[in-house]
């Protein structure tokens, strides 16, 4: 069973628009509403893999119940930290040749009692789940080191952990050693303090964060594939896209993917470069299911091309 923890979950609506102009008046041409939040998106690709898997939430108001509700309608069962403020809403406009405009709300502020519990409610729940997954910017109220105190419980209660923060929630962390963390090449960058503009720079800067605590980094590179630095070794991988429709939560069902084949070595960074490139061929933020991935398309080698190019250097 896999755990997700999201501190700061919301519904997604996306409309797929014909083109954005400002000012306009748009008309949609489609228009879906998902469970959003990066722990929500990968509990419902391991619940779309017939695993079993249940999100730790804060929810609050209308649109947390709405929340709840559409992810039991997935397969997720749902714990829910019930708080006084209403769990946010974010709005995402698509357009045909894959560029979307997000707009994502603040959302609402724990108090230190909500923040306490959300933190309790992982350490004693009963699944005794294989992997918990922390995943998400952190919402008002909750201080950096809420994540690392939560990989401290988590490791307590004997559990693995993957981290996929960025900032100085991630960089908290570290030291009390998360046992997998999924940077993008950008959250890289600022982790480090320096651009990053080829994959060896990518691969220098994952292993000064294996130093500094992470047992392993699964670095996403966008259209350049992706990279794992591990005890196992150090892979790189790559999955053609035929087209991107919405690269909502691609990330996310790649972390997802990854847990699912185990979360440790080549195995698993192919199933992940799997999942992330059937995400990214699905409207809004919707979520591969076994049928939709192409795992024969999947290329992973130890060969690190050091040298290649980013498609989007990084800055910090």
């Amino acid at each position: 069973m896999i755990l997700t923890v999201t501190p700061n979950p919301s519904l997604d609506r996306t409309y797929e628009v014909p083109s954005l102009g400002r000012g306009d008046v748009l008309r949609a041409t489609g228009d879906r509403v998902d469970p959003g939040g990066k722990g929500v998106n990968v509990s419902r690709a391991v619940a779309a893999a017939g695993i079993p898997t249940t999100a730790v939430l804060p929810l609050g108001g209308a649109p947390g119940a709405l929340l709840a509700e559409l992810l039991g309608a997935q397969g997720v069962d749902v714990t829910a930290v019930s708080i006084a403020g209403q769990t946010r809403s974010n709005i995402s406009l698509a357009e045909p040749d894959g560029t979307l405009t997000k707009i994502n709300a603040p959302g609402p502020e724990l108090a230190p009692e909500e923040s306490a519990l959300l933190l309790e409610t992982v350490r004693t729940h009963d699944g005794s789940p294989a992997w918990i997954a922390c995943c998400g910017s952190l919402p008002r109220g909750l201080r950096p080191e809420w994540y690392a105190e939560l990989v401290a419980r988590a490791h307590e209660a004997g559990s693995r952990i993957a981290l996929d923060t960025s900032g100085p929630a991630l960089l908290a962390a570290l030291p009390n050693r998360p046992d997998v963390i999924k940077p993008n090449v950008h959250e890289l960058a600022t982790a480090v303090g320096r651009p990053l503009a080829t994959l060896g720079d990518v691969v220098d800067a994952a292993r000064e964060l294996r130093a500094l605590g992470a047992g392993a980094v699964l670095a996403s590179l966008g259209a350049d594939g992706q990279l794992l630095i591990s005890a196992e070794g150090d892979h790189y991988g790559t999955a053609p896209a035929a087209g991107i429709r919405s690269d909502v939560g691609a990330g996310d069902a790649s972390l997802a993917g990854f847990l699912i084949a185990g979360g440790t070595g080549p195995e698993a960074l192919a199933s992940a470069l799997a999942h992330g490139a059937a995400a990214v061929q699905l409207p809004g933020s919707a979520m591969p299911t076994p049928a939709d991935l192409r795992p024969d398309a999947v290329r992973v080698t130890r060969d690190l091309p050091l040298d290649l190019p980013l498609t989007e250097p990084a800055v910090f």
